[in-house]
């Protein structure tokens, strides 16, 4: 029995070391922490004049997305309906034309909206949801017109179906789409569109 005993110790031996805890080697150093998430604003970067407006959103660039800004737009008391879609389209594109601000700059907010650009209601022969832009569409550049798609169809400018018509000066007319592949990809997936007339 001793002899059998002497025996098993080392073999126990073998098996209670395969039991312990072994010395492994986990990466615990992850960097520092950043100062502040790209796209995330600390608070919403509204200037007191502008709070006394409609509020609103426009579609910025961060990274090689869109992401969604507060804003407002001044519209008259009373407008009537149609007038009030032009004056919202204006202001909204007058805000993706404004240059980003310090703090919306730090976050990474960019916008390739140039100034200038002025938008109307529809012509004689222009369906009543329709907006002409003085630049037409297809010469702004895919963020632009990104921008401008996914911030119209979802507003007050539009007929609150995801879908905007946009044209230029004159010329035909499109309804364009604001989908998630533009708002993840605007550089590279133009919003779907399809032909909906000409008019004066």
């Amino acid at each position: 029995m001793t002899v059998k005993r002497l025996l098993a110790l080392p073999l126990l031996g073998v098996v209670l070391a395969g039991c312990g805890i072994r010395a492994t080697e986990v990466p615990t150093d992850f960097g520092a922490a950043p100062s502040r998430v790209r796209c995330s604003l600390a608070e919403p970067d509204v200037s007191p004049q502008a709070a006394r407006g409609v509020p609103v959103q426009v579609f910025l660039l961060c990274g090689s997305s869109l992401v969604a800004v507060d804003r407002s737009v001044r519209v008259p008391e009373g407008a009537p309906d149609s007038q009030r879609r032009v004056l919202v389209a204006q202001g909204l594109l007058d805000e993706l034309a404004q240059t980003p601000s310090a703090a919306e700059k730090e976050a990474g907010y960019t916008t390739d909206v140039r100034g200038g650009m002025t938008v109307r209601g529809p012509g004689p022969r222009d369906p009543d949801d329709a907006l002409r832009l003085s630049t037409s569409p297809g010469d702004l550049t895919s963020y632009a017109l990104a921008q401008l798609v996914c911030t119209f169809s979802d507003s007050a400018a539009a007929e609150g179906d995801g879908s905007v018509v946009l044209g230029g000066p004159t010329g035909p007319l499109r309804r364009y789409e604001c989908t998630d592949e533009v708002r993840t990809r605007p550089g590279t997936k133009e919003p779907p569109s399809t032909e909906v007339g000409a008019g004066g």
